[in-house]
C-alpha cells in the first residue's frame, strides 16, 4: 500500500505545537495595511490556535 502523501499547502500554513495544537497564522495582514491600525495590525501578528472541530480535518491533511 502506498505511503500517503501530505498536502503541500497545509504543510506551509499549518504547525503543531508541542501538545499536539495545530498553530495558524492570521489572515488579513498580508496587503492593504496603510488603512489598518497598528493596534489591528500588531494583533493579527500573533500565531491562533485552530478550533478543535477544524483541528481534526487539518491533521488529515498534514498526514497525522
Amino acid at each position: 500500500m502506498p505511503k500517503q502523501k501530505t498536502n503541500s499547502g497545509a504543510k506551509k500554513r499549518f504547525s503543531l505545537t508541542g501538545t499536539g495544537k495545530i498553530k495558524r497564522k492570521h489572515a488579513y495582514k498580508s496587503h492593504i495595511l496603510t488603512k489598518k491600525t497598528k493596534k489591528q495590525k500588531r494583533n493579527l501578528t500573533h500565531f491562533a490556535i485552530m478550533d478543535a472541530c477544524d483541528a481534526k480535518r487539518i491533521k488529515l491533511l498534514l498526514g497525522r
